[in-house]
């Protein structure tokens, strides 16, 4: 029986080794060090597998196969596959092949954006994550209110498919109040904005049909699509990674013919860019004439760190589908409020509601009663305390000003310590996107492991290998924290300039 759960073909192999070499120090003929043939093979692979864009467990193309797409010797493919065996990463069997593994005790470095364990605090500062702390006192306020609603509730049988009747209400109240009108039965509750998004993937993208992307694109998202079997297409950015390139989404709609579209409107994950109302009209209009259904991400809404450009927030991209026949919005409590708190919502057409809900049968069923409370409580009009305005309006208000300060923080601390790394400052979110002067994102991220800094690479944010010249870097640490995370990473990038290794026991200092 086979230890191999996916493959990947000789053509796609190599395409990921390019886009790593592209991105290498010395790509354009610098001073790196030369390494035979085999072992930059080898390290490539197993820089591939480090950082998650070839599975553990997935089957390699046979020697002679690689061997033609890389337009090498079969033999540089032998050793290659030979020195990735001794250090662990492949395992063979004859008459199966040969399939990635990790040497025994070795964990995935960068291979995802989950939280790192709590023993790792005080050692490791993890960039990974656009995640903090929950604005206080408001979350603990919410769910002191919520265990108040509880005994209206638990009399019943606690199974709410579409939501709890009063959150769909507050969610729809709040639709209306930024000029989009919507009713209750327009919502359903889910676990998160990736439980939203699931649903409607279910519902629209069966298995096999294509799902037009931005590129880049949430991480987490295009995982999620990929598992789902997912064709994705890739859309460019336009110039400069600075909002829709309306030309090619017109492009790929009309002859590409996606099922379905997934976009972030609102401080996009990872590049920070703001859409205006005017490009939402034009890509709502584009995605009509394909037939085509236009999931519109608005996890960061509200999340603006300076005045928005014309003066005030762009519209909803649903106020530009009033019959709901093109438009699907998902929202969150988890990057406003706080990730702890898994609840997000769908906002649709009620027909689409009825059929996530009946399709729920299924899935997940329904979201904690509990999350749901606090959630309407924090949304509710009266804070809590007597002042005027909503629980949640006071908690982003509160977030709006650490992330603001995070990121002021982080900007400076880059500029110091890395003044050839390149971004553009965003308005508002929780991330920048960071052009790492020409040198490898992966190997940068790998090096900062072993430093004591975590960061993605790029490349988690594109489709086959893109963006290997980028990290991303999140607002989530200031002051000396942000200073020492700098110095991690200006260190990391001088050793993969010069082409050397960290050792496993390197040093790391202590951040207060």
């Amino acid at each position: 029986m086979a230890q191999w759960t996916s493959t990947v073909g000789a053509q796609q192999l190599a395409r990921l080794l390019a886009s790593q070499r592209a991105a290498a120090p010395g790509a354009e003929g610098g001073g790196t060090r030369r390494v035979p043939a085999y072992r930059a093979l080898a390290d490539g692979v197993r820089l591939l597998v480090l950082e998650g864009r070839v599975p553990v467990a997935t089957r390699l193309p046979a020697e002679r196969e690689l061997a033609a797409a890389l337009g090498v010797s079969r033999t540089t493919v032998a050793a290659a596959y030979e020195a990735l065996r001794a250090d662990g990463f492949l395992s063979s069997r004859r008459g199966a092949g040969s399939w990635t593994a990790l040497p025994a005790g070795n964990p995935l470095p960068t291979g995802g954006l989950e939280p790192l364990p709590p023993e790792a605090a005080g050692t490791m500062i993890d960039l990974g994550l656009a995640a903090l702390p929950a604005p206080e006192p408001w979350v603990t306020r919410a769910f002191q209110g919520a265990l108040a609603d509880l005994p209206l509730y638990v009399h019943t049988h606690g199974d709410y498919p579409a939501g709890l009747p009063a959150l769909r209400q507050a969610l729809a109240d709040r639709y209306t109040a930024r000029g989009v009108p919507t009713m209750p039965e327009q919502i359903m509750v889910t676990a998160g904005a990736m439980g939203a998004v699931a649903a409607i993937r279910g519902l629209f993208a069966p298995r096999g049909e294509r799902i037009a992307v931005e590129h880049p694109s949430y991480a987490n998202i295009l995982q999620l699509l990929r598992e789902a079997g997912a064709r994705l297409v890739p859309v460019a950015m336009g110039e400069g990674l600075s909002g829709w390139d309306l030309a090619a989404w017109r492009r790929v709609l009309r002859d590409a013919a996606p099922r379905m579209a997934y976009v972030i409107t609102d401080y996009h994950n990872p590049t920070g860019a703001l859409e205006d109302e005017e490009r939402r009209r034009e890509l709502v209009a584009a995605a009509r004439a394909a037939g085509t259904v236009l999931v519109a991400d608005e996890t960061m809404s509200g999340l603006d760190l300076d005045p928005p450009p014309d003066g005030r927030a762009p519209r909803s991209v649903a106020a530009f589908d009033p019959g709901g026949s093109t438009v699907v919005t998902v929202g969150s409590a988890s990057k406003s409020i706080w990730t702890g708190l898994r609840i997000g919502w769908v906002r649709a057409a009620p027909e689409t509601i009825r059929r996530l809900v009946a399709a729920r049968a299924w899935a997940d069923l329904g979201s904690p009663v509990m999350e749901q409370l606090a959630v309407a409580r924090l949304l509710a009009e009266d804070g809590g305390d007597g002042e005027r305005g909503s629980g949640w309006d006071r908690a982003v208000a509160v977030r709006r000003e650490r992330v603001r300060e995070n990121r002021d923080s982080l900007v400076s601390a880059l500029r110091r310590h890395l003044p050839d790394w390149e971004f553009t400052v965003p308005h508002g979110g929780l991330t920048l996107w960071v052009r790492t002067g020409g040198l490898s994102g992966s190997r940068i991220a790998e090096a900062g492991e072993r430093l004591g800094v975590r960061v993605p690479s790029g490349t988690r944010f594109g489709v086959d290998g893109a963006f290997e010249g980028y990290v991303r870097l999140p607002f989530t640490v200031s002051g000396p924290v942000a200073e020492e995370a700098a110095v991690r990473l200006a260190t990391a990038a001088r050793l993969v300039a010069e082409g050397r290794s960290v050792g496993a026991d390197a040093p790391r200092s202590v951040v207060a």
